[in-house]
């Protein structure tokens, strides 16, 4: 802990002084969100082209994007660890770090032509998808209660620009590159390394005071380091049906996201269409993820988390239905991956508001980081099953799987919704 931090915890800002500090904490917060998702769609955007390049057979592609997730899953938890420890700053400097590192070591592997480093690599460049992901709760950490979810749906928001931009640089930073020894594919790492770095350098001068320490700071009663370990953060789940809905409402509606998302191309190609349409409906599903996420945050707020954890289960079932049963039809397609992504902002906004609301303060990053670890292994086991049922069966069937996820879900939420209100651990519904 710095002396800036030690001094916030000692000397907590006033409540004249705290409107201002959310202003611009959430500002960083959503610069270096902007920054990030850039990073990782830029790196993203040809990885599967750059790991069949250096393996020699397309069977293996497919190797380097689950790297990444199986990265993002597995520093989860350590750089939660850190968090509760330290608070937000360092933990999101860290994994910034990583991912620049993880970006050079792709661009090592590529050059020279070394498959198992690039996956190592590749596992390394998820730490950035990590720091995206923990930003979303640093902007609920001094957020009031009836506002969480509007602070957490608007840093996803910014979210937007980066993964629609990123894509759309990927060529120029492979051409970039072509005249210095390293492959056009490798020429978005390299630009995602110093875009990470840029990040982290933001983070690290402007995310004062921490906003994690300073809330703990504002929480006298919540002080005690003991209830801040990882061991506390899972018995806070355990103890709190609400925090174990939320958990579940987090990684099924990522996991049906992205295990039917992933398969679409696929699909979309094989009833004739082309690269570009293609493209256009991958980009109205990151539309429906990110750009109405605010409206998701308020509608959290102003009706409640279980009213749009129930929004949620809709909107994907109406997406499985349309996209499983679309055929030929590249519109109702197309249809079908917008509402799956509104969904996805649906699922992931109301179940992280609703976690952060369910347990105590100390053990918040810690059970933001088991969140998250659950999300990204849960989409990794779903992507890598989606090919499987998609060769095996249909695309068709893939959508009647992702919907079968949701009955838990849904469940859990009417259950909670019908016994006895909870309070949550602050007090907010």
């Amino acid at each position: 802990m710095t002396s800036t931090d030690k001094a916030a915890a000692l000397a907590p800002v006033s409540a004249d002084e705290l409107p201002a500090l959310r202003r611009r904490i959430t500002a960083v917060l959503i610069a270096s969100q902007i920054l990030g998702g850039l990073g990782v769609a830029t790196g993203i955007a040809l990885a599967a082209v750059l790991a069949q390049q250096v393996s020699g057979t397309e069977a293996l592609s497919g190797l380097a994007p689950t790297a990444t997730v199986a990265g993002t899953a597995l520093l989860s938890m350590p750089l939660a660890s850190l968090m509760t420890a330290r608070g937000r700053r360092p933990g999101l400097v860290l994994a910034y770090v990583i991912g620049a590192l993880g970006a050079g070591v792709v661009v090592l592997g590529a050059v020279i032509e070394n498959f198992p480093l690039l996956l190592v690599g590749m596992a390394a460049f998820g730490a950035g998808s990590s720091a995206n992901l923990q930003a979303r709760f640093a902007a609920a950490d001094l957020a009031e209660p009836e506002r969480r979810g509007r602070a957490i749906s608007n840093v996803v928001w910014a979210t937007t620009i980066g993964a629609v931009l990123g894509p759309n640089i990927a060529a120029p930073a492979g051409r970039s590159v072509s005249g210095i020894g390293i492959p056009a594919a490798a020429g978005p790492f390299v630009w995602a390394a110093g875009v990470f770095l840029v990040c982290a350098v933001l983070v690290l001068v402007l995310l004062r005071p921490d906003p994690l320490l300073t809330a703990r700071a504002l929480s006298p009663a919540d002080r005690s380091p003991e209830g801040r370990s990882l061991r506390a953060g899972m018995r806070a789940v355990r103890a709190s049906p609400m925090a174990r809905l939320a958990l579940v409402t987090v990684a099924v509606s990522h996991t049906a996201m992205v295990s039917i998302m992933s398969m679409t191309p696929v699909a979309l190609s094989h009833h004739g269409a082309g690269i570009q349409l293609i493209g256009l409906v991958i980009s109205g599903h990151i539309a429906g993820m990110y750009a109405l996420s605010p409206l998701m945050g308020w509608l959290a707020d102003r009706i409640g988390r279980l009213a749009v954890i129930g929004l949620a289960v809709g909107l994907l079932s109406a997406a499985a239905l349309l996209a499983g049963t679309a055929g030929t039809s590249h519109g109702q397609t197309a249809a079908g991956l917008f509402l799956l992504g509104l969904g996805w902002s649906a699922g992931v906004v109301s179940g992280s508001t609703l976690l952060t609301d369910s347990v105590p303060q100390p053990a918040r990053a810690a059970v933001q980081g088991l969140s998250d670890l659950a999300m990204s292994t849960t989409a990794g086991i779903g992507g890598a099953a989606a090919g499987l049922i998609v060769a095996r069966a249909s695309y068709g069937w893939l959508n009647l799987v992702g919907a079968c996820l949701l009955l838990p879900m849904a469940a859990l939420a009417v259950r909670r919704a019908l016994s006895r209100p909870v309070r949550s651990a602050d007090g907010s519904r």
